[in-house]
């Protein structure tokens, strides 16, 4: 548990990182503020993620006051293809098959804007799946719908119980927030 300073915000509305970031013990509220997620064509797929999460941070600075905001973004690479949240079934099939018997990278950037201005980090893992068959991609669409997540899937669900096989760094920037790196940050501003 951290007893923080100043009052944190966190700028998003995905479940799993609410639940994460309560499951370390960290008092917050949530707010989330219309940002497009637009980068560069030519930004390196490397500094995406943290681009994002500090552009969605730039829409606090304005009113910050007090508060410490988290932001957060995750994107998928696969030959140094980002492959973002999906917009129907057939998109995620696809995806899915791109990701299918390969080695890809999840890379989740974080920005924690203070009175102190920006600290913006990105934590990288490797994930790899098992050559998926065409059933358990159907299946896996039809029952879980991954249409708000990068990539197509989310590591806790069905699809990533039986379709990864190994893992190489955070299981949580995998899910979306790498809480080692979180924690990290907002330790600076813990109270004794």
């Amino acid at each position: 548990m951290i007893n923080l300073s100043h009052p944190l915000i966190l700028a998003s509305n995905s479940p799993r990182r609410q639940q994460l970031l309560r499951e370390l013990g960290i008092e917050f509220t949530v707010q989330v503020r219309p940002t497009d997620e637009l980068f560069p064509a030519d930004m390196p797929a490397s500094e995406v993620a943290g681009y994002l999460a500090q552009h969605k941070a730039e829409q606090f600075a304005h009113d910050l006051g007090e508060k410490l905001i988290l932001c957060a973004d995750t994107v998928v690479v696969v030959d140094n293809e980002i492959l973002n949240k999906p917009t129907d079934a057939t998109e995620a099939r696809t995806m899915l098959q791109k990701l299918s018997g390969r080695e890809h990278q999840v890379i989740t950037g974080i920005c924690l804007l203070s009175p102190e201005g920006y600290q913006t980090i990105s934590d990288v893992a490797k994930v790899v799946f098992k050559t998926l068959t065409e059933s358990e991609i159907d299946y896996y669409i039809t029952h879980y719908r991954p249409f708000d997540k990068a990539g197509a899937y989310g590591v806790q669900e069905w699809i990533g119980m039986i379709g990864i096989s190994h893992i190489e760094g955070s299981f949580y920037t995998i899910m979306g927030l790498p809480l080692h790196k979180v924690y990290e940050l907002l330790s600076k501003y813990a109270t004794s």
